[in-house]
């Protein structure tokens, strides 16, 4: 059997997987239980639309919960005190300058799992994450994206956790 992947969490994101598999088995679970009990005292369950539904949310939630269990059983945590600062790694803040595009952006560098664009959190399995892991300050970065070449130049490098 193969070696389970890691998973690399910050600790800020190992927190909020931690709460959103609490908060399925806790309340999630009960909710649905419920939702399934109500169903089932409507009677006759082969045309029974709200059953179906809380089975497949019930569904949904098992899945997440073995996912989730999944994730953190294989996570990695980068400690922050054993960041090293002076080059972008996982767990940096990260200030660039997009030569391209003239605009000035920032980057929190995450694993994979953490990963949100909306919110500036780039995987280091990205594209963008690939190119700017190992730079440091001042250095050009050239980053092939779906979009063409990019150009950033590192500005600065900061914690994030």
């Amino acid at each position: 059997m193969a070696e389970a992947k890691k998973r690399l969490l910050t600790y800020a994101g190992l927190k909020a997987l931690e709460d959103e598999l609490e908060n399925l088995k806790v309340v999630k679970r009960k909710e649905v239980a419920a939702k399934i009990k109500e169903a089932r005292e409507q009677g006759d369950l082969s045309e029974n639309a709200e059953y179906d539904a809380a089975k497949d949310e019930q569904r949904d939630i098992e899945a997440r919960i073995e996912e989730l269990e999944g994730i953190l059983k294989n996570a990695e945590v980068v400690v922050e005190d054993e960041v090293d600062f002076d080059k972008i790694n996982v767990g940096c803040k990260v200030k660039v300058f997009d030569v391209t595009y003239d605009e000035e952006m920032e980057f929190k560098i995450v694993g994979s799992t953490e990963a949100n664009s909306l919110e500036g959190k780039i995987s280091n399995e990205s594209p963008v994450g690939q190119a700017l892991i190992g730079k440091k300050a001042g250095e050009l970065v050239d980053v092939e994206t779906q979009a063409g070449q990019i150009q950033y130049k590192v500005l600065e490098i900061s914690r994030s956790m």
